[in-house]
């Protein structure tokens, strides 16, 4: 028996030095870019440690350099709240607006000298990873900044990102936030592969991370060869931090990769040279990975926390955006595309041309007004430019270009989408359809309450829009919570997976909050922030609907202009038709409801986490998820010593064989059942 033992403990020893030493190179290799063993040797520790997992699976961990890439699929993402929201930057696109937010700070706390860290902005996705104990538990994108999906085993496959971190020193749980990008070398390879694949291509290294990052397989993202560099922490309070360098080393000491072109100043005309010199020599560098600015943050984590944030950024960082990218073109054609509020916008169609990483053939004129001021022609030679996410712009007409052949744009006097007559009010520069029955803005209306930000209907693309518009099986936002079926079946690309899916989305839809749905119903001037805002001082949309003008004006954040739009919106018979319908549909019109049913069903399956595999019966594998999530639990993609129940389905996959090995509780559906009514 003493002797097995001992064996046993020299496994587990030889098991952990083969992790620790894999662990080692993998930071030489890709975080240091100096690795100090071959590639031979590597490939040696690595067989020698996956054999002895596969002969011992007992001793297999989560964090193990083996599991990186996940074995099975899964069907959708969850979503799961951030430690700290991940607020977005307040952007700087001069030098006068970098002083500017200096003036400002120096306002709050003038009795203080100011250093400034001024890092590359790095055009990617933001994610937030989650440490417990030194392992990574958790990874999430930047959702809406409050809320995220949980991508966590496509994370890991990113080699990075640290399983497990290095030290004895490290704190017991934090939250760090990073860039994850697609190198511009292997952007290109990706693209080449697609191009012999037969494969749409994608528009820039972004849209490609993107995109990577949020499959439903992991070994798909696995092999996009991603990136990441960490550029901040989140750890509980009574932390040894002063300022933002020495978190920055720290995580460079633990294993993170950390951009290394990082520059401390001690004032903001010292930070504006460092970014102007950035701005000469960028080109001349030829990064590998694409960047579209600067940041530029406060030191002090102590003046920091002085600072504060407003609701949509912290006060204590800016980014400042490189100048736009400008190319000239020419305008083939000029066409009207009505919004969701009936706005007629003239838009110019292009020559393709890149642009800031991306083809454009397309470019906003605004409106009536703006053509005239600028004088564009059909058949110009224009000057255009696009800065990061903006929507491409015509800035000028090249006018010596001109051959007499050009033509004048006129707006046209009726709808080109429904023929309605066209009106234009008094001191606005915008044109409108005022038609209620017009296509193109049902389309608009039902894109914008599907969107993310809205009621998050996933798989109720443009696509889909059109035809149900089209097949008259959808007039107004409400008629989407009453489709059958038979009318999804009858479309085009939608097969029965699709259908059971936009369905889920759809049932699903009804439980997003009171915010989501005032925002869904497209009043117009009201965002997403002010949609919060309404909440604050409205706990039902009954409530809301009943406020006087004076009430709203009087709210800080609304003022006469968004104020009088709600009240007109709340006068039309139509809209108010809609909101009853949506209430008979069962959505949520209260925030408080929804915090009593959420207060109520919670406790069920708190904190119990459960592993999904194989078909069930009377749940799709979404419907299981949201139950599980609804009553307090949470879903996992893997099996690990942490989950509580493997719920077993017909045909299981791998996660049975290895819950088996883990010793982890297998459950059938009727015993998941039982579980889920039981109190």
């Amino acid at each position: 028996m003493v002797h097995n033992s001992d064996n046993q403990v020299n496994i587990i020893k030889k098991i952990e030095e083969l992790r620790e030493k894999i662990r080692y190179h993998n930071y030489r290799y890709y975080v240091l870019d100096d690795p100090t063993v071959s590639d031979t040797e590597y490939d040696r520790l690595m067989r020698d440690l996956i054999e002895l997992e596969e002969r011992y699976p007992r001793y297999i961990t989560p964090y193990s350099p083996t599991q990186r890439v996940g074995i099975e699929p899964v069907s959708e993402f969850t979503t799961v709240k951030h430690i700290t929201p991940m607020l977005s930057l307040a952007n700087a696109f001069s030098t006068e607006e970098l002083r500017a937010f200096n003036q400002r700070i120096k306002k709050l706390i003038p009795q203080h000298k100011l250093e400034y860290v001024v890092e590359l902005k790095i055009d990617g996705l933001a994610v937030a990873l989650v440490y417990e104990n030194s392992i990574f538990i958790r990874g999430a994108t930047r959702g809406d900044g409050v809320t995220g999906e949980e991508i966590t085993s496509n994370l890991k496959t990113i080699k990075t990102i640290p399983l497990k971190l290095f030290g004895e020193d490290i704190l017991p749980h934090f939250e760090v936030y990073g860039e994850v990008y697609m190198k511009k070398s292997d952007f290109k390879k990706l693209n080449e592969e697609r191009i012999k694949k037969g494969e749409s291509l994608f528009a820039n290294p972004r849209n490609a991370a993107a995109g990577s990052v949020r499959q439903l397989d992991p070994r798909i993202t696995a092999q996009r060869h991603l990136d990441t560099f960490i550029y901040r922490a989140t750890f509980p309070k009574g932390n040894n931090f002063d300022a933002h360098m020495e978190v920055l080393n720290y995580l460079k000491k633990i294993g993170f990769k950390v951009n290394p072109h990082i520059k401390l100043c001690q004032d903001i005309e010292e930070a504006i040279n460092y970014c102007q010199k950035w701005i000469e020599k960028k080109e001349e560098l030829d990064l590998d990975y694409e960047i579209d600015g600067m940041v530029i943050k406060v030191n002090s984590l102590k003046m920091r926390e002085e600072l504060g944030s407003t609701t949509r950024s912290p006060r204590w960082a800016i980014a400042y955006k490189f100048p736009a990218q400008q190319m000239t073109t020419k305008v083939q054609d000029i066409i009207v595309q009505v919004g969701r509020t009936g706005a007629l916008t003239p838009v110019a169609i292009l020559d393709p041309v890149r642009i800031s990483g991306s083809v454009v053939q397309r470019a906003t004129l605004h409106n009536e007004d703006e053509i005239r001021r600028k004088d564009v022609r059909i058949g110009d030679i224009v000057l255009i430019q696009k800065a990061g996410e903006v929507i491409p712009e015509v800035v000028k007409v090249i006018k010596g270009k001109r051959t007499g052949k050009e033509m004048e744009f006129i707006m046209p006097s009726q709808c080109p989408i429904c023929g309605a007559k066209v009106f234009r009010l008094e001191g606005e520069v915008v044109s409108r359809c005022n038609s209620l029955t017009c296509p193109a803005q049902i389309k608009e209306r039902i894109r914008h309450f599907a969107s993310r930000n809205a009621m998050d209907i996933e798989g109720l693309g443009p696509a889909i829009i059109d035809q149900l518009v089209e097949k008259d099986l959808i007039k107004d936002i409400s008629n989407l919570y009453f489709l059958k079926r038979s009318d999804l079946i009858s479309l085009e690309r939608m097969g029965e997976k699709s259908v059971d899916n936009l369905l889920d989305a759809i049932e699903k839809s009804k439980k997003k909050s009171l915010a989501n749905l005032i925002y869904g119903l497209g009043i117009r001037y009201v965002g997403v922030h002010t949609s919060e805002v309404i909440t604050r001082y409205y706990s039902t949309l009954d409530k809301f609907n009943e406020a006087r003008l004076e009430e709203l004006i009087e709210i800080n954040e609304i003022g006469p202009k968004i104020a009088e739009s709600i009240i007109l919106f709340f006068k039309e018979k139509e809209n108010l038709a809609i909101i009853e319908r949506l209430r008979s549909a069962g959505l949520n019109f209260s925030q408080e409801e929804e915090k009593t049913r959420k207060e109520k069903v919670a406790r069920i399956l708190a904190g119990k986490q459960f592993v999904l595999t194989g078909t069930l019966k009377d749940f799709t594998r979404t419907q299981a998820k949201e139950i599980i999530i609804e009553l307090g639990g949470r879903v996992t993609d893997s099996v690990s010593k942490k989950t509580d129940y493997v719920v077993a389905g017909e045909d299981p996959g791998s996660k049975y064989q290895k819950a088996q090995k883990l010793g982890v509780p297998i459950i059938n559906e009727e015993e998941f059942k039982k579980i889920l009514t039981s109190e």
